[in-house]
């Protein structure tokens, strides 16, 4: 997550759209950074609380994400479009992957 936001951060200070290090496996690296800590308390801690929670706040960091999505599109216009049609939003494609190495 750290490294998610320092490249964000840095993107952001040049007013420039973030397309390198984690954000050129997937657009939203922060939130996948956040969903797998919520997986380990959910391993860590299994209550019912956190059962609930889960999928509540899976379900609320991605539409999140869509609503910034539409703000960034706003922005970078076809910037934007070029970078979310090759980038998936939350799961990296290992085909790419392959193809990176």
């Amino acid at each position: 997550m750290a490294a998610g936001w320092r490249t964000l951060y840095t993107a952001q200070k040049e007013s420039k759209l973030a397309t390198s290090e984690l954000y050129a496996w997937v657009r939203h690296p922060q939130y996948v950074g956040f969903a797998l800590i919520m997986f380990g308390f959910l391993l860590q801690w299994p209550t019912l609380l956190t059962l609930a929670m889960f999928p509540v706040l899976l379900w609320m960091y991605s539409r999140l994400s869509i609503h910034e999505e539409k703000d960034i599109e706003k922005e970078f216009g076809e910037a934007w479009r070029d970078y979310a049609a090759k980038t998936p939003r939350f799961i990296p494609s290992f085909r790419d992957f392959r193809q990176r190495i």
